[in-house]
């Protein structure tokens, strides 16, 4: 799991509620928080919005999308440029035929289709072009994913501007009640508070991690692309670290690992949900 995710959510909402019980004196203003036609009218307009604005289909999988953004990467860069190095070795001492069985160790789909390509003596640039064309397609299905978190973040704070006119609306219908006005402006600005509150902490948040990993899982699929081509060229494994190592952060260069622990790309999440 990424903690970064649920400490950044957690954080957001403590700070927000303390300050509001800080503010008030009484951990009550949590309970004067608590409005269900405010809930209705937030949670169940975005979510319709959705509906409307996205396939059902797409809709139904916004729980596992969600997932994403709480689960950490097994598989880094790292482990894949000690791949595709153990690969070359291989590739050196007995020849590309040899990585057959290499390819059915490794879990990640992209990565085997694009070693048994080169065990087929598929033409590089064909290689690339099949490789290159999966990481588009698979940019393009995530795109439309964190896409609903991102419009609903947009729907959200609407829904609560639209909760509050509503309120206020019923408020001023009962001008004869003065004693009650106060209290009822306060509830109509809920739905304001709810609206805004999702938006920021939840839905625009999640869909801007979600674009991170895409982003990075673009990134680990590049440096794939390159680790096959460079094996299937019988590059030197000294050359082929030195080449995918232009991949990663500068902080990470020049760390080797055990072949043992060197892993042979795990199915990422992303690759799960797309």
């Amino acid at each position: 799991m990424d903690k970064g995710t649920g400490i950044g959510l957690g954080l957001a909402l403590v700070a927000i509620f303390g300050a509001a019980v800080v503010e008030a004196g009484s951990v009550g203003i949590l309970f004067a928080l608590l409005n269900l036609p405010s809930a209705m009218i937030v949670f169940g307009g975005t979510i319709g919005t959705l509906i409307v604005a996205f396939p059902l289909d797409r809709i139904t999988k916004l729980g596992k999308v969600l997932g994403v953004a709480f689960h950490q990467e097994e598989t880094s860069e790292r482990d894949l440029v000690n791949l595709f190095v153990r690969l070359a070795e291989r590739a050196r001492r007995e020849g590309l035929l040899a990585l057959e069985g290499e390819a059915g160790e490794i879990h990640d789909q992209s990565i085997r289709k694009g070693v048994l390509l080169v065990v087929d003596g598929t033409d590089p640039e064909l290689v690339r072009e099949i490789m290159e064309s999966d990481v588009a397609a698979m940019s393009e299905r995530h795109e439309g994913k964190y896409a609903m978190f991102e419009a609903a973040g947009g729907f959200a704070p609407t829904m609560g501007i639209i909760g509050t006119v509503m309120g206020l609306v019923n408020v001023l219908s009962h001008l004869d009640k003065p004693d009650e006005l106060g209290k009822s402006i306060a509830t109509a600005f809920i739905a304001t508070l709810y609206g805004v509150l999702t938006a920021n902490v939840f839905w625009l948040p999640v869909g801007q991690r979600l674009k991170q990993r895409n982003k990075e899982e673009v990134a680990r699929r590049t440096l794939a692309v390159e680790g096959v081509l460079a094996v299937q060229a019988g590059d030197n494994p000294r050359v082929v670290r030195e080449k995918l190592e232009a991949f990663l952060p500068l902080a990470l260069r020049g760390e080797e690992q055990a072949p043992e622990e060197a892993a042979g790309g795990a199915a990422t999440p992303q690759a799960a949900a797309a």
